[in-house]
């Protein structure tokens, strides 16, 4: 998957002594309460409603953008996938909020996840006008399959290209290379070679920092996650 642990929820904040040697920190909350406050979270509704809110302000923009487009342009937006376009919510609520790669990718393989409806009303948006999609993702290629049925099922196949890590250090056709690197810099790159290839990238969705950081989109769209951290 995009994301190394459902760091979110399973970190802790540690509280410093204020520089005093041997000082105690004060405990931090109890991860089991922290658990709690990210279900009733996601399940007040508080959530879709963030995620509405910075859906509808993309696609305002996206809308603005195509309108002005100067001839020859070949216009992108650039859309993550997990906790993006496709909510992983059961699978995270059956594991706990641990990620077991097993049991991920299985997840992956069922093509089970479900459209988040404002940001693929967003989706939609780009290509009623004309606007290229292309997903550029953490999942690996062994997840392509998978992925692409489940994009297809819920309403988001029309795509230019799907980009994922490639298993090993050679990139495979249409992924890209592990080589060690963290989330920004693979995504950097990717945007840097979509951008060197002739696509401009008017909009970057993503909901990690790590997602939009690096440039190469005109403007970027924080989605809200409290579920895990990519780095």
């Amino acid at each position: 998957m995009k994301f190394r642990a459902w760091a979110a929820v399973m970190a802790v904040v540690l509280v410093a002594c204020g520089g005093c040697a041997g000082g105690v920190g004060r405990e931090p909350v109890n991860l089991t309460t922290r658990k709690a406050e990210i279900v009733r979270y996601q399940e007040s509704g508080d959530y879709a409603r963030g995620m509405a809110a910075v859906a509808a302000e993309a696609s305002r923009w996206i809308e603005a953008r195509a309108a002005k487009r100067v001839e020859g342009e070949r216009l992108a937006v650039v859309f993550d996938i997990d906790e993006t376009v496709l909510s992983n919510w059961e699978n995270m609520k059956r594991d706990d909020f641990s990620y077991i790669s097993e049991r991920w990718h299985a997840w992956v393989d069922r093509a089970e996840g479900t459209a988040i409806e404002p940001v693929r009303e967003t989706f939609q948006v780009a290509r009623r006008a004309g606007v290229a999609v292309i997903f550029l993702t953490g999942r690996k290629e062994r997840d392509r399959a998978g992925t692409e049925r489940n994009l297809r099922a819920e309403g988001l196949g029309d795509y230019a290209e799907l980009i994922v890590r490639a298993e090993s250090g050679a990139a495979e056709a249409g992924a890209e290379s592990e080589r060690g690197r963290s989330a920004v810099v693979f995504k950097t790159a990717v945007r840097k070679r979509l951008t060197e290839a002739g696509w401009k990238i008017i909009a970057n969705v993503g909901d990690q920092e790590s997602d939009l950081a690096g440039g190469y989109a005109e403007k970027v769209f924080k989605l809200p996650n409290p579920f895990y951290l990519t780095e």
